[in-house]
């Protein structure tokens, strides 16, 4: 009976691990899609939801950053290859933006390096690296 409650003690410890590496997975998956959906359809503020509250906190966003985002529309965001590992709690992932500005239609592309943190308490993903700059220089 001994033998045989080893292998059973090992297999589920194994499942469980995977268990929790799947839901940090799906959590992750399930937040990029939000995420791109955001900022694709709801604009850079709807997205803002999705960055860490201490950095929002520390870099608030100003007027003059809201004004500049009514002047643009979100035409394609292209995350490429996806995330990639960064570390146990972190993947980072680069992502062209295009933006069409609403009062000229000439389009741009920006491109954003986002840094992603996993906080395994609230089984949550938040964005580290803030709300993308559209002021980049093509």
């Amino acid at each position: 009976m001994r033998r045989i409650a080893g292998p059973i003690l090992l297999s589920t410890v194994l499942l469980l691990s995977g268990c929790a590496t799947d839901k940090r997975g799906d959590a992750l998956t399930h937040t990029m899609i939000e995420y791109a959906n955001a900022v694709r359809w709801d604009g850079f503020e709807a997205a803002e939801q999705f960055v860490d509250p201490k950095v929002r906190a520390a870099h608030p966003l100003t007027d003059l950053d809201r004004e500049r985002f009514k002047q643009v529309q979100v035409s394609d965001y292209d995350d490429g290859n996806g995330p990639i590992p960064a570390g146990e709690n972190e993947v980072r992932q680069v992502v062209q933006i295009s933006l069409t500005n609403v009062h000229t239609q000439s389009v741009r592309t920006i491109v954003d390096h986002q840094l992603w943190r996993y906080d395994p308490q609230k089984n949550h993903w938040w964005l580290e690296s803030g709300i993308p700059d559209i002021n980049q220089e093509n």
